[in-house]
C-alpha cells in the first residue's frame, strides 16, 4: 500500500482546482528548473539545480539521466539516495489529482538503486537500497531492498540480486 495523504475536494475535479493546492508561482519556477534539468547533460549541475531550487534530497554520485520528469508541484517530496541511477525519461510523481480528491506522498529511493528508462514511480512508495527496477515499469508499491522488479504494475522478479560491488 502506498503511503499518501488524501485531501477531498468539493465541486470541480481536483486538477481544475490546482492552484488552491499549490502556488502558481511555485509551479512555474519548478517547471522552468525541471525543463532545464531534463536537457542538462552535466550531472553535478543537474543535482545542484534539484537540491538548490526544488529542495529535493539527492545523494552524492547519483546520476539522473536526460529527460527525467520530476514532480512539478511537489518535488521536495522526492528523496534519492547516494550512487543511484534514474534512467532516461523516467517520471517520479509525488502527487495524484483525482476527481473527488488529491493525494500527496513522499517518494524514497534508496542508495545504489537502478531505475530503468521510461519507468513511472507513483507517490508514496519506497524503493529499498540496491533494488533494480526494469525499464518501462510502473512502481505502484514499495520495492524491497535488493529486489529486482518489473512490469506494469510491477511484480518481484527476483527477491535478492547479487551486488558484488559494495562501494
Amino acid at each position: 500500500m502506498r503511503k499518501t495523504q488524501r485531501y477531498p475536494v468539493q465541486g470541480a475535479n481536483s486538477l481544475w482546482q490546482l492552484y488552491k493546492t499549490v502556488s502558481m508561482w511555485k509551479v512555474i519556477k519548478n517547471f522552468i528548473v525541471i525543463q532545464i534539468s531534463r536537457y542538462t547533460p552535466i550531472i553535478p549541475l543537474k543535482n545542484w539545480l534539484y537540491r538548490t531550487f526544488l529542495k529535493m534530497e539527492v545523494g552524492d554520485k547519483t546520476a539522473v539521466a536526460l529527460m527525467v520528469m520530476m514532480d512539478v508541484m511537489f518535488p521536495e517530496k522526492i528523496h534519492i539516495g547516494r550512487n543511484s541511477i534514474i534512467g532516461y525519461n523516467t517520471t517520479i510523481l509525488a502527487h495524484e489529482y483525482l476527481i473527488d480528491e488529491y493525494r500527496l506522498g513522499d517518494v524514497y529511493i534508496g542508495d545504489r538503486v537502478m531505475i530503468g528508462a521510461n519507468s513511472t514511480i507513483l507517490p508514496g512508495v519506497t524503493i529499498g537500497d540496491g533494488a533494480v527496477v526494469a525499464a518501462g515499469s510502473v512502481v505502484h508499491q514499495d520495492v524491497p531492498a535488493g529486489a529486482f522488479v518489473g512490469g506494469n504494475p510491477i511484480r518481484v522478479i527476483r527477491e535478492q540480486i547479487d551486488s558484488s560491488d559494495s562501494s
